[in-house]
């Protein structure tokens, strides 16, 4: 038990530290479609409190945790099958329900692929971690 939340523990750790390279290098074009409100400076306006990133991994955790669940229900335990299933999760569950709330939010189509790309690596990644132990 203690290793298998270790291991979940890890995998949102390594999820979120790709989400924060991730939506660095994506910031400009991603706060213009997200029609956040930035300063003279180009950071957003208030800034993002400790609470936006510490309910991020929480909610990262939730997705580890159940990836886990389903990994050993179906017997996913080598590296290749381990990202294989978690880009699938990624690419085929994630991505289309973002793609479906921007549709509806009418948001422009790169805020679905910077969001869903983002989460397609980012399930691959916990996948990844997740077939190691």
């Amino acid at each position: 038990m203690l290793i298998e939340s270790l291991n979940v523990l890890a995998a949102t750790a390594a999820a979120f530290a790709l989400g924060a390279v991730w939506y660095m290098a994506l910031s400009k074009p991603w706060m213009a479609d997200t029609g956040i409100k930035v300063d003279s400076d180009g950071r957003p306006e208030g800034g993002a409190g400790p609470g936006i990133f510490i309910t991020a991994f929480i909610l990262q955790l939730l997705v580890a945790g159940m990836m886990r669940h389903i990994f050993a229900t179906a017997g996913i335990v080598t590296i290749g099958t381990g990202v294989l299933a978690g880009l699938g999760i990624g690419l085929f569950f994630i991505s289309p329900w973002i793609a479906l709330n921007n549709l509806y939010s009418m948001r422009p189509v790169r805020l679905t692929l910077i969001d869903g790309g983002y989460a397609t690596l980012a399930c691959g990644l916990m996948g990844l971690v997740l077939a190691l132990f």
